[in-house]
């Protein structure tokens, strides 16, 4: 069983009265238990984890299930898919509750959202479990676990092994799929699937709004109809369907043989998918008609002007004259819309309006669509109408109409060749005006002076509904995770390139001025150890940079993970090592303008197909003349861990803040653990990891730095010799520290001496706690300190009238250092009453030190 850091840390050091804990990775809620955001509930074997998860682009939280071996997390129940949390609400946390009667409820910062199971009578031998068959159970344990509520009775969108689709008459359950508005709002939305009576059987309908929409047709002892490609794949992967049929009921069911991650989907636009999300099952393209009579799509009557040859094609392009009409209602789905575009006889095409694909836009009026396909235009659903011919009359249509057009050939061609000159005309304003917003700030008149002449040629702009495209819309299935800037994704143009798209949320930390650092500075840098960014996105208030993608993430990636460092032997590890310098080494030395990265660590080191580094994320860059060695400034920015003594102390920063940041990142690479999450307590000092290399140093045993994932070594000298290039690099004073092009000399000149490196830059030892003599007893044990603003600053154990510190929780820089601080602390006593308690405390600073 796995118990929660934080759920040790409320047991031992008690700070409140409640007495909920969180759990996470266990298959049982009891009474009093309770599951937040950070926690999950595993199966007892392992298949099944129930817990939150939030839609990026809506911040939706909702409560799911999902395979535990499934990397795409897709959902097999959702819990709350009408009642999601709102996480851009004041407190909202998402937590999931079972109180002292065994009611369990869905809660947002303590206000309750939704009971689970309502209408339940429970009581406190009521238990909540996770099985391995992915169902989510509430079982009365006082009267031999008997089932009060589950999950496979109440699906949502999706049919997991074992779940029913049909209705059983004596119980009145009914079990029926609802398809979600969106990919991004999971709410009911205009479909739904059952199983329903014929007249000897029984078959799947999937309805619209009501209306019989598609039926896969009477079960005949070997599956639907209407479902041949469903038989196909499920009969592939190995999987068994079930019918059942009784006067009170019937049911469909699937199984599968083996341990495979299987489901069936009902998506917005009201098509199934199977398991692997890869194709249709249903026999119809994407969208029925009504004229269909092969496929299972119900016949309905057409509109006067609709044809049994009309159908909708997404298309890139745009359409040229016309209206475009907008509704921005967000209950309104693609198949909505879709619909009210088919029934409009001015209407030539449509697609969803936000972006969370809800709304809609239609083209009405329009006589020409202009295809585009260079992967920056935008996505329309068109009508194809092709018009069936009656009798010896078409003949004289078609010989009007041709006539018409020879006539008005020449008309057409100038018209397009104007509205096309129109269209580059317009599109070279935006880009004039993007350049223009790019360019004004002060903070670049170097860069302008420097690239003034070509700086528009370097600039690459993506259409938003080709990112759009590219990304599917940004979907969950397509992300590849979430940096302090915002979520980055992946995404295949049109031309077969993939790419990383960062999408900068609207609350991040990063502005004009980091974009630009991203975008005008890196597009002008070529190095083999620098990622390439491709260009750059802007469509209304959002703002993406769309880079070269990398399929093996990020250094962190491996080198943190227990069961992923084995694949860096120490022959990569160096080689990873050299890389990260050449790369310093050009924005140091080579490059146009001379560049300070000011963020290097290990989760900005992206690593290409062949395990190459590419160093990334240039938002907190700097740019020197090349006669500029240093600068100050007030607003440091970086990571904890990685931030050079007088860059973090004082503002002071030049090219010997790289090379600190580097030699951390060498002592993390060699030792495979985070200098920032790193820390050996004795009596004495605690120790990061600098510290740690440093006093191994001393005792002449550095080799017991190596990660033991590393393994049998054949060059022991060359890992002891980039400990030793790393200890130089991380030197206190930025005069000790080598320059890059020294740092690539001392890694590949075995003859070369290196000098012996002094003590380094951290935090060496216990200091002092003065409590004012009205502050507290002895019988303190812990104190949290807080600064003015309430953050917490650092956090110990107060002995004696002194203070033993644990470990920092903000950068120094964040407090004004002075030489004595006073800070506020809560305290908390060593009785079992646990109380919360202001103290005024006075810190001295007689040193001037470092955390490191």
């Amino acid at each position: 069983m796995k118990i929660s850091l934080h759920a040790i840390f409320l047991i031992l050091f008690p700070i409140c009265c409640s007495q909920v804990l969180p759990v996470d990775g266990i298959s049982i809620i009891k009474p009093g238990d309770q599951l937040n955001s950070t926690s999950t509930l595993v199966s007892e074997g392992g298949n099944f984890t129930l817990g939150f998860f939030t839609i990026p682009e809506t911040n939706f939280s909702y409560l799911g299930i999902w395979y535990t071996a499934d990397y795409q997390r897709r959902k097999g129940w959702v819990a709350n898919p009408n009642s999601p949390i709102n996480m851009n609400s004041s407190g909202a946390e998402a937590q999931l509750t079972m109180d002292s009667t065994g009611s369990l409820g869905i809660f947002s910062g303590g206000n309750p959202v939704l009971n689970v199971a309502d209408q339940v009578v429970t009581n406190n031998n009521t238990i909540a479990v996770l099985l391995d068959s992915g169902n989510f159970v509430l079982m009365d344990s006082g009267s031999g676990n008997r089932t009060l509520w589950q999950s496979f009775d109440h699906p949502t969108d999706s049919l997991l092994p074992g779940m029913k689709l049909g209705f059983n008459l004596t119980t009145g359950q009914n079990w029926t799929l609802s398809s979600p508005l969106s990919s991004y709002i999971l709410g009911s939305g205009a479909f739904t699937m059952s199983l329903e009576r014929t007249q000897d059987s029984g078959q799947i309908v999937i309805r619209r709004r009501g209306e019989v929409y598609w039926t896969s047709g009477p079960w005949n002892n070997q599956g639907f109809p209407f479902f041949s490609k469903l038989n196909a794949s499920f009969l592939l992967f190995a999987h068994k369907l079930n019918f059942a049929s009784a006067d009170d009921g019937m049911y469909f069911s699937f199984e599968t043989i083996g341990t495979a991650i299987s489901m069936l989907t009902l998506n917005p636009d009201g098509t199934i998918l199977d398991d692997a999300n890869s194709f249709f099952v249903n026999s119809y393209d994407q969208f029925c008609y009504g004229y269909e009579k092969d496929n299972g799509c119900a016949t309905s009557k057409l509109p006067t002007c609709r044809s049994n040859k009309d159908t909708f094609k997404v298309k890139s392009g745009g359409f040229i004259g016309g209206d475009i009409n907008y509704d921005p209602n967000s209950n309104i789905s693609l198949s909505d819309c879709m619909e009210r575009c088919w029934n409009d006889c001015n209407c030539r095409g449509f697609n969803t309006g936000g972006n969370n694909d809800t709304g809609c836009i239609t083209w009405t009026n329009n006589k020409l669509f202009q295809v585009d396909e260079s992967g920056r235009a935008v996505q329309a659903y068109v009508l194809v109408a092709v018009k069936s011919s009656e009798g010896r009359a078409w003949i004289w249509i078609v010989i009007a109409l041709s006539v018409a057009m020879t006539l008005s050939l020449i008309g057409c061609v100038f018209y397009i060749k104007i509205k096309k000159r129109k269209a580059r005309e317009e599109e070279k304003r935006l880009r004039d005006q993007y350049i223009h917003q790019l360019t004004a700030s002060e903070s670049f008149k170097n860069v302008d002076e420097m690239e003034k002449t070509e700086r528009e040629g370097d600039l690459n702009f993506f259409n938003f509904g080709s990112i759009m495209a590219a990304t599917k819309g940004f979907s969950a299935q397509n992300k590849l995770g979430e940096g302090g800037f915002g979520p980055v994704f992946k995404g295949k143009l049109l031309d077969g390139r993939d790419i990383a798209v960062k999408r900068l949320s609207k609350t991040s930390g990063q502005g004009l001025v980091e974009f630009k650092n991203e975008l005008i500075l890196i597009s002008k840098l070529q190095h083999t150890n620098l990622v390439r960014v491709l260009g750059c996105c802007i469509h209304e208030e959002e703002k993406m940079l769309i880079y070269e993608y990398m399929p093996n993430k990020s250094l962190d990636f491996f080198l943190f993970a227990e069961d992923k460092k084995e694949q860096l032997d120490w022959e990569k590890r160096f080689s990873i090592i050299e890389g990260i310098a050449q790369g310093l080494l050009y924005l140091h030395k080579y490059s146009r303008m001379r560049v300070i990265h000011r963020d290097l660590k290990a989760s900005n080191v992206l690593l290409d197909e062949n395990m190459n580094p590419k160093i990334a994320d240039f938002g907190m860059a700097k740019i020197f003349k090349q006669n500029e060695t240093e600068a100050m400034t007030n607003r440091v920015v970086g990571t904890y861990g990685y931030m050079a003594p007088e860059y973090a102390m004082e503002g002071a920063f030049s090219i010997k803040s790289d090379v600190f940041s580097f030699g951390v990142l060498i002592l993390e690479i060699v030792s495979g653990r985070r200098n920032s999450n790193f820390h050996l307590f004795d009596e004495e000092r605690p120790l990061n990891l600098i510290g740690y290399a440093w006093e191994l140093w001393k005792e002449g045993v550095a080799l017991e730095l190596k990660d033991p994932a590393i393994g049998d070594l054949s060059d022991i000298k060359q890992l002891l010799r980039s400990i030793h290039v790393g200890l130089l690099c991380v030197q206190e004073s930025a005069t000790d520290r080598p320059t890059m092009s020294e740092v690539v000399s001392m890694l590949n000149n075995e003859s070369m001496s290196l000098a012996a490196p002094k003590k380094p830059a951290y935090f060496t030892g216990r200091r002092d706690l003065n409590l004012n003599s009205t502050s507290c007893s002895s019988t303190i044990k812990q104190a949290i300190f807080r600064s003015q603003s309430g953050n917490v600053i650092f956090q110990g154990y107060a002995r004696n009238r002194g203070l033993e510190f644990l470990h920092q929780l903000v950068p120094w820089n964040t407090i004004s250092l002075q030489k004595s601080l006073h800070l506020v602390a809560q305290v908390s006593n060593s009785s079992k009453d646990d109380f919360n308690q202001d103290v005024r405390f006075t810190v001295s600073f007689p040193w001037r030190g470092y955390v490191g």
